[in-house]
């Protein structure tokens, strides 16, 4: 051992030497348990001396070697029936130690389930695992044992043993139910309207043994409306294969049966509950298909209508019925939920709202609800509360003053909100007025009285209206009526005051003077009293002109010598009425001359001027130059030459046709046609046209005039005081410039009457010509009859006129502009003849 042990020698502090055995290598009782020695010590003498020791080391065990399994991994297979007791398997295991560090300890490790710790029993001492309870291949098939030997030391030997529990068929199947549906305590509830092929559980059938012992089919005990589709080997799927019907069925047990294929075979049932669900499928439905209902207006609020009610087939809360009002109710109405009690809430009033209809709401308790609606009309009687009503606090009329009697004033128009009866208005004049009438039910208000503005303006009444209510009400309206002016009127001269008065103007006069001032009026108002001035005649010099809106008569150029004299201008007045304007004439003599020096003279003269005709204004042509002029003439010789060659030849075709008729013409030329008054014939135009003409000898001249005298009626002697007014009938061409018409006529119509004395006007009035007849072979007529009064109206401004006929001693036409006169003249018959012809004033159409 001197290489396992070695000498070591230490001194003392003393001087003494200690020997010390060391260990060089390490030991291994296992290898070699006893080193024996010597051990020799010597002296430092001379000879030295020395002695020799036996040393025996015991080498003692120490627990370094762990215990060994004789088998690591041990696998051993035991029936899951196998009893408590029985013996698993033997474990060995083996420690080179001795001793205590040999004795081996066997014990299951930590990692052994406690399932098995349950299961097993391992002896400590002999390592024999044994059965501690009985096995159960279901629950647990195989088990791992991890089992330790320790000697004591830190690092124990491990063995791992593997149990496989075999399988005995000693387990039923086992039926598991995985609701698709909703359950209520583990029932599925299931709607009736299910529809097919609904998936109600999903069905696992197991068995926890193996093999075919595990091996189950499923199946239902009797015919229901389920069946089970396989899914998978051990899964099946409940579903719908008919309708169902909660009436004839609410709840069905269905019981389901698994087994094994084990000898003998086990099996198991489970039982799965469906309840029916009632579904909400019917609506409630109202008992009345319209509920009808009145009420008088004014009611008080609260008061009840009437109950709506209805029925719902179904069951439970599904028919538990809720009354609405639809979104369409008036907030005058109200509607208990439960009971379904129609009240109104508020005061009704039937001329705001005569009837009501709207929907009443039916809803259950289902989910989801359903809901059934019914109209409710209700209808609001009506009450007289309400008085007539007129359109208008007061009524103002216009109506012409030559508006007939019982003519149309106007129309009243009242409203009385209420109903039938209670609005039947009836109209009537207050105070008893006579001068009015009004029709009860129209309202057309209709004169009793001939309106005349001039007398009186307007008239004012009442009108009430009252209905026709049990206790009737009433309400009136003041009514004015206002005449309108009609132009009746026509302008009357007060400046000058008759035509025989005159004005002396100097010849120094400037121009733009105002020499004199003519006024007239009129009667009537607006602007049928409104007059315009003009100069419709005289004025041959051009020396005046007149102001339209002042009647200011203004010189118009300087006088020169030849001006000095008498110069007539005739005046006319007309108004601006519509449709058509009146007008009254007046003759103004301006007397230009230094001064008055023998007025009686200028009477005469004034007198004697006013017996001859005045010139009719013509229009003043634009100063041309002589080039133009003779243009225009030669223009006017050639048409009228051609106009007259055309007219013989058309005359003398006729001639020849009609020459059987000649001796009627010539005897009609003693009966001229004259416009005369008629009582019995009111017509006031007709249309005539002249067919034949009378052949003239263009050397003869005839001179035939119509006179027409004008007096003013406060004129007391009618024959001082006219105007005569000188006709020209026919002249020939060449006398027409030569002849004087201040002359009185001579050549009249054997025995004709001077229609011009004979009637006489009431107003001065102008004396007018009428120029003599054109050659046109036929023209219409307008023929004016007098009216009764002796009036007829006049042409505004001289007339363009035309005979009936071609007799020389008929009127002829005028050349001059056409322009109705309106203004009444009056005419009177000569005093040197009592007959009366007929005078024809025609307008040329």
């Amino acid at each position: 051992g001197q290489n396992i042990f070695g000498l070591d020698v230490i001194e003392t502090p003393e001087g003494d030497k200690m020997p010390q055995l060391i260990v060089q290598k390490e030991l291994d009782r296992e290898e070699k348990d006893t080193y024996v020695m010597k051990v020799k010590v010597e002296d430092g003498g001379f000879p030295q001396r020395s002695s020799t020791a036996i040393l025996q080391v015991s080498v003692t065990d120490t627990n370094d070697n762990h215990p060994v399994f004789k088998e690591t991994e041990i696998e051993v297979s035991i029936p899951e029936n196998a009893p408590v007791g029985t013996s698993v398997t033997q474990l060995h295991a083996t420690d080179a130690d001795i001793g205590e560090n040999a004795r081996i300890h066997f014990s299951f490790s930590n990692l052994v389930s406690n399932i098995a710790k349950r299961l097993f029993h391992l002896n400590t001492t002999t390592g024999l695992i044994t059965i501690k309870e009985p096995l159960d291949r279901e629950e647990t098939p195989n088990h791992k044992l991890l089992v330790l030997a320790s000697d004591g030391g830190l690092v124990p030997a491990r063995a791992m043993v593997l149990v496989n529990v075999t399988d005995v068929n000693d387990n039923v199947p086992s039926i598991d139910i995985r609701y698709i549906v909703n359950t209520i305590n583990d029932t599925v509830v299931l709607s009736e309207n299910a529809s097919l092929n609904t998936k109600i559980a999903l069905i696992t059938v197991t068995d926890k043994d193996a093999d075919h012992n595990g091996r189950v089919t499923c199946f239902t005990d009797h015919e229901i409306p389920f069946r089970l589709r396989p899914v998978f080997s051990n899964q099946f799927l409940l579903e719908t294969a008919a309708y169902l019907d909660y009436e004839s069925t609410k709840e069905y047990a269905i019981k389901l049966l698994a087994a094994d294929a084990g000898k003998p075979p086990l099996n198991q049932s489970a039982m799965l509950f469906i309840k029916v669900k009632d579904e909400n499928d019917n609506a409630p439905v109202f008992t009345q298909s319209l509920v009808t209902v009145s009420i008088p207006e004014n009611n008080s609020p609260g008061v009840q209508l009437t109950k709506v009610s209805a029925t719902d087939a179904d069951s439970g809360p599904n028919a538990e019925i809720s009354f609405l009002l639809g979104p369409d109710a008036p907030p005058e109405f109200s509607l208990d939920r439960r009971t379904g009690m129609l009240t109104v809430v508020k005061k009704l009033d039937r001329e705001k709202e005569e009837k009501y209809l709207f929907t009443v709401l039916a809803k259950d308790n289902g989910v989801p609800p359903l809901t059934s609606n019914v109209t409710v009309f209700v209808s609001v009687i009506d009450q007289n509360d309400n008085s007539p009503v007129f359109t208008h606090n007061e009524y103002n009329f216009y109506v012409p003053e030559n508006l007939p009697r019982h003519g149309t004033v106007g129309l009243i128009t009242v409203t009385d909100p209420d109903y039938g009866e209670n609005s039947a208005v009836t109209l009537s004049i207050l105070d008893e007025n006579d001068d009015f009438t009004i029709d009860s039910q129209t309202g057309v208000i209709r004169p009793n009285i001939s309106f005349d503005r001039e007398k009186q303006e307007s008239y004012t009444f009442y009108v009430k209206a009252e209905d026709g209510g049990r206790v009737s009400r009433s309400s009136s309206a003041k009514v004015t009526i206002n005449v309108v002016d009609v132009n009746d009127n026509k302008p009357v001269f007060i400046v000058p005051p008759s035509n025989y008065s005159y004005e002396l103007v100097l010849p120094s006069t400037e121009p733009g003077t105002v020499v004199f001032q003519v006024i007239a009026v009129d009667n009537d108002t607006g602007m049928n009293a409104e007059v315009h001035y003009s100069i419709v005649g005289g004025n041959t010099r051009d020396l005046f002109e007149i102001n339209q809106t002042t009647g200011n008569i203004i010189m118009k150029e300087k006088c020169d010598v030849t001006d000095l004299g008498l110069h007539r201008v005739l005046v006319k007045a007309n108004d601006l009425g519509q449709p058509d304007s009146l007008f009254s004439v007046v003759t103004v003599n301006l007397f230009v001359n230094e001064s008055v020096t023998n007025a009686t003279l200028i009477n005469e003269l004034v007198h004697k001027s006013s017996e001859a005709p005045v010139t009719p204004n013509t229009e003043i042509a634009d100063a041309s130059s002589p080039t133009s002029d003779y243009v225009k003439i030669l223009v006017a010789v050639v048409a009228g030459t051609i106009t007259v060659v055309v007219v013989i030849f058309i005359t003398a075709v006729v001639r020849c046709r009609q020459a059987p008729h000649l001796k009627a013409a010539q005897k009609n030329k003693q009966n001229s046609e004259w416009a005369t008054p008629n009582p019995e014939n009111r017509q006031m135009i007709m249309m005539k046209k002249k067919k034949k003409k009378k052949k003239q000898s263009p050397k003869n001249l005839l001179l035939n005039f119509v006179t027409i005298e004008e007096t003013k009626v406060d004129d007391v002697d009618n024959d001082g005081n006219s105007i005569t007014l000188e006709l020209p009938i026919d002249l020939e061409e060449q006398t027409m410039g030569k002849y004087n018409w201040v002359t009185t006529p001579t050549t009249f119509k054997p025995d004709s009457p001077d229609l011009a004395r004979h009637y006489k006007s009431a107003s001065p009035q102008p004396a007018f010509q009428i120029q003599p007849e054109t050659p046109l072979n036929s023209k219409h007529h307008i023929i004016q009859e007098l009216p009764l009064d002796n009036t007829f109206v006049a042409c505004d401004s001289i007339s363009k006129c035309s005979s009936s006929s071609s007799d020389p001693y008929s009127v002829s036409d005028s050349g001059y502009p056409v322009t109705t006169f309106e203004a009444p003249v009056s005419v009177h018959a000569r005093p040197t003849d009592s007959r009366t012809s007929p005078i024809e004033i025609c307008s040329e159409i």
